[in-house]
């Protein structure tokens, strides 16, 4: 055994420190990001061989480290779960598996002495955590001391079915999925997400063998209550939806470029995704002056190019709750169908038939459309529905078109049909009046009993 002095290489960000040791004449090096973690691990090494313990030639540790490094820990069992999930899971499933499994694992760290910041432990947990990445690329150089304190420092998986300390440890970590990364009560939608996130990650880890039950079980959690419905009150009206488009086209070229795109928001009930992926072939019929009808194929959701197995920021997929290959129709409204013709005429279309591309031919992103909408919306609206919820995000446009399908008697079947539900969540979400007809009907319930 020979142990040489820590070498430190000064790189354009950070610094690296190299502890360097040797076994048998091969050299061993192990990096670290602050020379304080350097300087400790070389002196559990020189601990160990001075305390006489035999070192393995293969991994050029003590023997009784590799002995340690048998138990499960909780970092290597999410790594497993997410290597057998990565195939089958959406990308925008992928990231939500990474954050519910992020946050879980703050709750579940052996010791905070010595632990890398907060901020980069949860930057080496988002490499680690997309399949994709990790798979091909050793860590970044600021994150690899980073993950290897991971490693060696998260929970036992065993300690989740000690008797008191699973219950506690369990709360710890239900309790972290219920806050944001601040401290304040997280969305109910987004703990309940989380959740069943984790209680797929620990029906696994029963699975495999790792625990004998699944300890979210065992805990009694109170599920926070959620919105079932649409609330009425983002849903607008058709004049406030003509006013939105009047505005849109209005905001130079790049609205000209989006009075469209918005339409088929409003007129179709189209997702985001959907309009992005609206190509010319769809359209099956686009006659002048009547109903005309397109035929969706795909849709590409927006997820980031960490979760992609492209590594682009969209994918292109199977409509959302149907299988590969399977369509959607859906009628073209007479007022949506002349904005298409009209779109169509003055800017072309991109590759692959693509309607709605930026003015370079590429795709429409989101920082693009956001702008405009939320410039039209300012002005299209007045002060007191510009300050109130009202339409305050692009998809309330498209609970606006279900609203309005129903609100003038298309049968629920139907509806659910053209917006790609079933009807019983049609029924239980998007069941809704548009904006105004409150008055409307209280003024028929006021003609049948005034005096």
């Amino acid at each position: 055994m020979r142990f040489w002095k820590i070498k430190s290489y000064k790189g354009r960000r950070v610094t690296t420190h190299y502890v360097r040791w040797v076994v048998e004449g091969r050299e061993w090096k192990e990096p670290f990001r602050t020379l304080a973690h350097a300087e400790s691990f070389r002196a559990q090494l020189m601990t160990a061989a001075r305390q006489g313990e035999a070192f393995d030639i293969e991994t050029g540790r003590p023997v009784s480290w590799k002995r340690e490094e048998n138990i499960l820990t909780w970092y290597a069992f999410t790594l497993a779960y997410v290597d057998a999930k990565w195939p089958y899971a959406a990308p925008n499933h992928r990231r939500g598996i990474a954050e519910a499994l992020t946050d879980a694992t703050e709750a579940l760290l052996a010791r905070e002495n010595g632990a890398p910041d907060r901020e980069s432990r949860r930057a080496a947990l988002r490499w680690a955590y997309s399949d994709r990445i990790r798979d091909k690329n050793e860590p970044p150089s600021d994150l690899v001391t980073v993950v290897r304190w991971l490693e060696a420092n998260t929970t036992p998986m065993a300690a989740l079915e000690q008797p008191g300390k699973g219950a506690v440890l369990t709360r710890g970590v239900l309790d972290r999925i219920s806050r944001t990364k601040d401290g304040k009560t997280a969305a109910a939608n987004t703990a309940n997400r989380k959740r069943m996130c984790l209680n797929n990650a620990m029906e696994y880890a029963v699975e495999i063998g790792a625990l004998s039950g699944n300890p979210l079980k065992a805990v009694n959690w109170t599920k926070p209550r959620t919105l079932a419905t649409i609330d009425p009150r983002v849903v607008i009206n058709v004049d406030q939806a003509r006013r939105f488009l009047a505005a849109v086209q209005r905001r130079g070229k790049r609205g000209e470029r989006m009075k469209a795109f918005f339409g088929c928001m409003y007129f179709a009930a189209l997702r985001p995704e959907e309009v992005v992926d609206l190509r010319e072939d769809h359209l099956v019929s686009l006659p002048e002056g009547g109903w005309g009808e397109m035929r969706l194929t795909n849709a590409e959701p927006r997820a980031g190019s960490r979760w992609t197995n492209s590594g682009n920021v969209r994918e292109r997929r199977e409509l959302k709750h149907r299988a590969a290959g399977e369509t959607r129709h859906v009628p073209i409204h007479p007022e949506l169908s002349a904005m298409l013709r009209e779109h169509i005429h003055q800017f072309g279309t991109g590759p692959g038939g693509r309607i709605f591309i930026g003015p370079r031919g590429g795709l429409m992103t989101d920082r693009a459309y956001l702008k405009v909408f939320h410039e039209a919306r300012a002005e299209a609206f007045t002060e007191a529905e510009a300050k109130s919820p009202l339409m305050d995000v692009p998809y309330a446009l498209r609970h606006a078109a279900v609203s309005t399908w129903l609100n003038a008697g298309v049968p629920a079947p139907q509806v659910a049909e053209w917006a790609g539900h079933s009807v019983n969540v049609l029924l239980r979400v998007y069941a809704k009046c548009i904006h105004g007809q409150q008055g409307e009907a209280m003024q028929r319930i006021w003609d049948a009993t005034k005096p």
